[in-house]
């Protein structure tokens, strides 16, 4: 509050992780949205609460002030069934909501809308996106629209992450159970909390620490680094299924725009997709800046640092603006 003491905001804008199959894009704050932000915790036990104590507090603080959910599964809604579907009995979609939903939505949104707006077409064409960092995902973005995305029902699906498994065989946890004895909360933690990277390299999770190991010969960091891109590269390659042809492609998180290294061995991966990748212009780029990573032929490759707040504040304010006819010179905290 002594931070804003000089601002006058006229509307709030919350990252909600959950919007379950309902809502499918950013709205306004009402006593039936928060009802339905209640309901989809089920799918997001340990995030939509937490979100809803923040709602609250704003909600007692700012009463009078237009209030708007941003969802991360939202920009996701747009996949068609058959990127959305798991092959599971009908009743458990239909009675129970089981699919994919898919998360990270705010980031994938801004860095493809910015990569296609720097191509000259914005909003146009086919792009990939990989938002890389202690969650990750990847993600095919057709004409501004997401057709297929990693994770899943939870954002334990995909590719590896810092902490998290990524796919995994769906029998391991009766394998688990059977021969180790786990419950079922040991099993989640151990995919959501000891996995990934972590578990990979026994040493850690932060992917610099990880590449400083690796050159001085750490086999298990060294593991965990060639893991982590080739099933990237995997999952890149899988959602690229969904797009008619191929503009680009988009690194952003911590880890897709700082790691100069991790950019070049997933590339390795995917040069029969036609990427001209350029070392140099890769190794030059500073740390967590924009920039073009190719040699100006083929598929675009790009790093784009992600502006989720920007995004929130973006959509924030385009819900105002319907709903109450707002100037565009709408301030928003």
């Amino acid at each position: 509050l002594e931070r804003l003491a000089n601002y006058s905001p006229q509307a709030i804008g919350h990252r909600v992780v959950h919007g379950g199959e309902k809502i499918t894009k950013a709205e306004a704050i009402t006593p039936v949205l928060l009802q339905a932000i209640r309901e989809a915790a089920a799918l997001a036990p340990l995030h939509n609460p937490a979100n809803l104590l923040g709602i609250e507090a704003t909600l007692a603080l700012f009463p009078d002030l237009p209030q708007v959910a941003v969802f991360d599964t939202a920009f996701h809604q747009s996949m068609p069934a058959h990127a959305y579907r798991y092959a599971l009995p009908q009743y458990l979609y239909s009675e129970h909501a089981v699919r994919r939903y898919g998360f990270h939505g705010t980031s994938h949104a801004y860095v493809t809308e910015r990569a296609s707006e720097l191509a000259g077409h914005k909003n146009e064409g086919g792009w990939l996106s990989a938002h890389l960092g202690n969650g990750s995902s990847t993600c095919a973005v057709w004409n501004g629209h997401s057709v297929d995305t990693s994770m899943g029902m939870t954002p334990l699906e995909g590719v590896v992450m810092g902490t998290r498994s990524g796919d995994v065989d769906p029998s391991l946890h009766l394998f688990l159970a059977s021969n180790l004895g786990w419950d079922i909360q040991k099993i989640d933690s151990m995919l959501n909390k000891e996995s990934g990277l972590l578990g990979l390299s026994g040493l850690s999770n932060d992917m610099r620490t990880l590449v400083e190991a690796s050159e001085n010969g750490h086999d298990g960091a060294t593991l965990a680094i060639e893991v982590f891109c080739y099933r990237l590269a995997k999952s890149l390659s899988a959602m690229s299924c969904g797009l008619p042809h191929l503009d680009g492609l988009v690194f952003t998180g911590g880890i897709g725009e700082n790691s100069a290294y991790v950019r070049e061995k997933t590339l390795g991966y995917l040069a029969h997709f036609g990427f001209q990748f350029s070392k140099e212009k890769n190794d030059a780029l500073p740390r967590g800046t924009e920039g073009r990573i190719d040699d100006g032929t083929g598929p675009q490759i790009w790093v784009i640092p992600t502006d989720e707040e920007g995004r929130i504040a973006k959509e924030t304010r385009q819900v105002v603006e319907v709903s109450q006819n707002t100037s565009p010179e709408v301030s928003l905290a």
